[in-house]
């Protein structure tokens, strides 16, 4: 059988290798010829891994002997390069990492690992997560698959593309303020975050500790769910995680009733955008679903309460990145000559800006000013959601307000590369879980994503509602 990554999706190449019609190895050769191909143009990859066809030669040998695999056996899986896989680089696209090689496994390679999965490679992305473009890399910016001038969104940028231009069957990314779902919007795949606690956090290289969540990249939401579900859990090595068996369902399944804040998402949005949302919303109706409109008072808040938090931890993370514990050094006139030399040249600028705007929100005369008054009204935020949802199943938005934008067209406004997470950001701050899926595209081609967000801890209405979106 001729293998066409271009219409495989992990759960028909699962029954392909089940079935004899090509082998894992083969499997494994179509994807990485492929990402070998395209990374040149794409710059979708830093690091395409040669051992990648031993592995698939194992899971060969283990499904001849008779065994019983897991449905990720045998399929290719891109990594985003913030997330440890043992023995191999782990940068987070920045040259302060640049040579340092993980000395353990996160829990999610370990669970990838233990199904069969087959690690193909790290993808790029914003430095440290930073960004909402995959332009603050330190090894140059991914591009769109669908328009080369313009970003493939950010910061999993990679991760998306990966999955995206038929690199990868699937893809891990992580998400602080919607880092998984805009690049998925921007490239047409579906992206999720789940909630907070659902998966763990051991072996990610955080950001923001309270924000971030590994989640998956598919081209279908089957595909998304089957690999979520391989991935949650709970973690005794991640304390963030929680037992899904102690925490309530506020949400009935199957979900009929989908609330939308529009007051919130009718200004500033594209029109192409818009009439895409609205289209769907009547396709949902038609399928038996009620569309109201809900207030979530404090919403327009969240922007501004994610990035002083996102910030302030941004700070604190990256102190340990300092020329002495690991990564680069570089010699100065004394210690803190070595911090200065070190952090000066290993960081980039869109780290750096975060950091000391970090520092300025923590300092003693602004804590209460900024950090302590975003922390109470990210309870309030919190809160808004939880009545909400006390009347509705799921509520909805446009993932990004504006299609993919063209490469280096805001990298000099940070502030407005800041607002695309406007409909993202959300979801982290109370802690949802929430998917984006395309729901077609403009008139130039460039993919619209229409998001979802749950219950905490309802990630079986999650997909529901985006099976009844987007299909399977």
């Amino acid at each position: 059988m001729t293998i066409d990554p271009a219409t495989l999706t992990a759960r028909s190449a699962h029954e392909h290798l089940s079935h004899g019609d090509f082998s894992a190895r083969e499997l494994t050769e179509a994807y990485l010829t492929r990402a070998h191909e395209r990374n040149s143009t794409l710059n979708t990859y830093l690091e395409i891994f040669d051992d990648a066809l031993a592995t698939a030669e194992e899971v060969d040998r283990r499904r001849a002997s008779g065994e019983v695999l897991a449905p990720l056996a045998g399929i290719p899986i891109a990594v985003k390069d913030n997330i440890l896989i043992k023995g191999k680089i782990a940068s987070s696209a920045s040259k302060i990492l640049e040579h340092y090689h993980a000395t353990y496994d996160a829990s999610v390679i370990e669970k990838l690992k233990q199904a069969g999965a087959i690690i193909i490679g790290r993808t790029n992305m914003d430095e440290f997560a930073m960004g909402g473009s995959t332009e603050n890399s330190a090894y140059g910016p991914t591009k769109n698959p669908h328009d080369h001038t313009r970003v493939a969104g950010g910061s999993s940028g990679g991760s998306a593309v990966a999955v995206a231009d038929n690199c990868a069957l699937l893809a891990l990314g992580s998400d602080t303020g919607g880092s998984i779902r805009q690049p998925a919007a921007f490239c047409g795949v579906v992206g999720m975050k789940p909630s907070y606690g659902r998966v763990s956090r051991y072996g990610l290289m955080a950001m923001a500790s309270s924000l971030d969540q590994i989640g998956p990249f598919a081209k279908t939401v089957e595909d998304a769910e089957l690999l979520y579900h391989a991935l949650a859990g709970l973690d005794e090595r991640d304390a963030t995680t929680v037992d899904p068996t102690r925490v309530p369902q506020h949400s009935p399944y199957p979900p009929k009733t989908i609330g939308v804040p529009r007051a919130f998402i009718e200004k500033g949005v594209h029109p192409e955008i818009m009439q895409s949302f609205e289209h769907t919303l009547t396709q949902l109706k038609e399928k038996g679903y009620t569309v109201v409109d809900i207030p979530l008072p404090n919403i327009h808040h969240a922007l501004a309460v994610y990035y002083v938090l996102m910030f302030a931890e941004v700070s604190t993370n990256l102190a340990r990145f300092d020329g002495v514990r690991y990564g680069l050094h570089i010699d100065g006139e004394n210690l803190l000559g070595d911090y200065v030399e070190t952090r000066g040249y290993g960081f980039g600028r869109e780290a750096k800006r975060r950091i000391m705007l970090g520092t300025y929100v923590l300092s003693a005369g602004y804590y209460d000013a900024y950090y302590g008054k975003a922390c109470a009204i990210r309870r309030v935020i919190r809160k808004d959601f939880e009545d909400t949802f006390a009347q509705v199943d799921a509520i909805v938005l446009p993932t990004t307000p504006s299609p993919a934008f063209t490469l280096r067209e805001k990298t000099s406004d940070p502030l407005t590369m800041y607002l695309e997470d406007v409909f993202t950001v959300p979801a982290n701050i109370a802690e949802l879980p929430a998917l984006s899926v395309p729901v077609g595209s403009t008139t130039t081609g460039l993919p619209i994503g229409f998001q979802i967000i749950a219950p905490y801890f309802a990630e079986d209405t999650l997909f529901a509602i985006a099976k009844d979106t987007y299909g399977n």
